[in-house]
């Protein structure tokens, strides 16, 4: 029975991913509510999503060819500040990080609240042609502290990805959107890396939920055109906000 509430709750992350973001704000809860100690099921929870970061950079790698450069710049970043988030969460204790869990789970959906003015903002930018920042240097360090961020526990790094992308450069949505996968990516893979030689993953769990967040992944890219994305997006802010308070009220 929790092998199926795991399939169903990673395969609801993989759709919202595609459509809306957040989908760790309902797989990661899921994990926690059978019974999963929290660093665990956050370790277990980022491995299990891992897969849907690879079929978003599958199906745009063509559009990868214009960005190599910027790529060799900003993916050592991502890959150093995964390794450093992914260190700092094995080396947690469980009560603390549990402490942490409603002051997360709130950050993550604050930065969802956030999504779409951040998406409106890039796109003046990038419409009005305004001039490259003087905050460069700046901008790659908030982008190396929300890799940490990221390898730690991920709910809502992608809007804050894109949101320092939106610093350096001065393009369009779409073409930030490609910077953005390979970074998140980047950032799941290198954590999940060190996760696998910390002894805290539970890999029947993994393979379940790899298999149901491949699944809906692949519904949610089917469905992204015929669906409300700020839809989603909102109810997705409403469930981070009721459990945010459970877990505030619980202790």
């Amino acid at each position: 029975m929790n092998e199926l509430i795991e399939f169903f709750a990673a395969c609801i992350a993989g759709i919202l991913n595609a459509v809306a973001g957040g989908g760790t704000l309902v797989s990661f809860p899921v994990l926690i509510a059978l019974g999963i100690p929290p660093i665990t099921a956050n370790i277990t929870n980022t491995l299990a999503l891992c897969p849907g970061y690879f079929g978003g950079i599958i199906a745009q790698r063509k559009e990868f060819k214009t960005q190599k450069n910027r790529l060799w710049q900003i993916i050592p970043l991502s890959i150093l500040g995964g390794l450093i988030g992914g260190f700092l969460l094995v080396h947690s204790d469980e009560q603390s990080f549990r402490i942490l869990i409603p002051y997360l789970i709130l950050f993550a959906t604050f930065l969802l609240v956030l999504q779409v003015p951040i998406k409106r903002w890039i796109q003046y930018r990038s419409d009005t042609h305004s001039p490259p920042s003087s905050v460069q240097y700046g901008g790659f360090l908030l982008l190396f502290l929300s890799s940490v961020y990221g390898g730690y526990f991920g709910a809502g790094v992608s809007v804050i990805v894109i949101a320092v992308l939106g610093l350096l450069y001065d393009d369009s949505l779409a073409s930030l959107n490609i910077l953005k996968l390979a970074i998140s990516f980047s950032v799941n893979v290198t954590a999940a890396v060190f996760f696998i030689f910390s002894g805290t993953i539970e890999w029947l769990i993994v393979l379940v939920m790899s298999v149901g967040s491949i699944l809906g992944g692949l519904l949610g890219g089917t469905l992204v055109e015929k669906i409300n994305p700020d839809l989603f997006r909102w109810v997705i802010i409403c469930v981070g906000l009721l459990l945010s308070g459970a877990y505030f009220y619980a202790g």
